[in-house]
């Protein structure tokens, strides 16, 4: 059974309520008939229903087991308004502001039934940008109790690969904080690590990557990782962590014991953290065009409850999988 297969198989053990809001995306509609096929979630659509239906018709999709909300008409609508209101009203927000939001953006909308406890997570990004997909989760949802920082990952998923769990990674930050400073590495560290154990099910072996290791090179972006390293092995003392490291020390054991003998994570990483949001976008973009990894994400971590953002070059099976993720995370919630 390959990764993902027992992502989904987990997630039909306990099924939970995902909300799509992009409902005037085809490859939503796409993916909701087959997320139901497979049993994976219940789904919300967010929209006008004679709208969504004659677009799924036109595409061929059956979305029938979908619930279809359209904020228009919904008479859940006015208590999603009452209640931005109350959590926006010191930033300015007014009834007439609120409605206006709900009605029109409907990323809003989803997050608020995520809120409310009408969803139990959201996925969204096919066709909105990760600030449009985040803004409103910040704003609403907030940062999960006891986490610092909200960041993102992917889960990488390397054929035939002796490294890392059988091939499975989870590098980050690979899709929100650019230029995190020591502390927020050493948040986005730990996150990254509770993340992997939840879906790898796997003991995370945690790297700090730099274009140093252990002290081959001297320069502030060093400085920053070896700080992050000191940092988070003082907050997550039962954390097999380390750095910094190259990438080979990192994940081939004969280098990292060349480079770093004795340390518990050289050769064996699972968990990458990049130093930055350009290392880690371009090395995750790398290993899924060159090594034909699966990639998953960017999946978000530290939101109060699961809401994932979708590459908006994806495909409808890769909005299936990110469902599938985002169910396991609402069991874990």
């Amino acid at each position: 059974m390959g990764f993902i297969d027992t992502i989904k198989a987990r997630a039909k053990a306990d099924v939970k309520t995902i909300v799509l809001p992009e409902t005037e995306d085809k490859r939503t509609l796409d993916a909701t008939e087959k997320i139901l096929k497979e049993g994976i979630a219940k789904v919300i659509l967010v929209g006008n229903e004679d709208t969504v239906k004659k677009s799924a018709a036109e595409g061929g999709y059956d979305i029938s087991g979908a619930q279809i909300v359209d904020p228009a008409t919904s008479d859940k609508t006015q208590g999603y308004i009452d209640k931005l209101v109350e959590l926006r009203q010191k930033k300015g927000m007014t009834p007439e502001q609120a409605k206006e939001i709900l009605l029109n953006q409907y990323l809003y909308y989803g997050v608020m039934m995520v809120k409310m406890g009408d969803a139990d997570g959201m996925v969204s990004g096919a066709c909105h940008s990760t600030a449009d997909t985040l803004r409103p989760c910040l704003q609403i949802l907030k940062t999960k109790p006891g986490t610092k920082l909200v960041s993102a990952f992917f889960l990488m998923v390397v054929p035939d690969c002796e490294f890392g769990a059988d091939g499975a990674f989870v590098f980050a930050d690979c899709g929100l904080n650019q230029n995190p400073n020591p502390e927020e590495l050493a948040a986005i560290a730990a996150s990254s690590a509770e993340s992997f154990k939840m879906l790898v099910g796997k003991e995370p072996v945690v790297a700090m990557l730099s274009h140093s290791t252990k002290g081959s090179a001297k320069h502030a972006d060093i400085d920053k990782v070896v700080e992050a390293t000191k940092i988070a092995k003082e907050q997550n003392p039962d954390l097999v962590l380390d750095g910094e490291f190259q990438l080979d020390a990192a994940i081939v054991p004969s280098v990292g014991a060349s480079k770093a003998p004795g340390s518990p994570v050289a050769g064996k990483a699972n968990v990458l953290v990049f130093p930055d949001l350009d290392a880690g976008n371009i090395g995750y973009k790398l290993v899924q065009r060159l090594a034909k990894a699966e990639a998953y994400g960017p999946v978000t971590q530290g939101i109060a409850k699961p809401v994932n953002d979708l590459s908006r070059g994806c495909s409808a099976d890769d909005i299936v999988g990110v469902v599938a993720i985002t169910a396991v995370q609402c069991q874990n919630n």
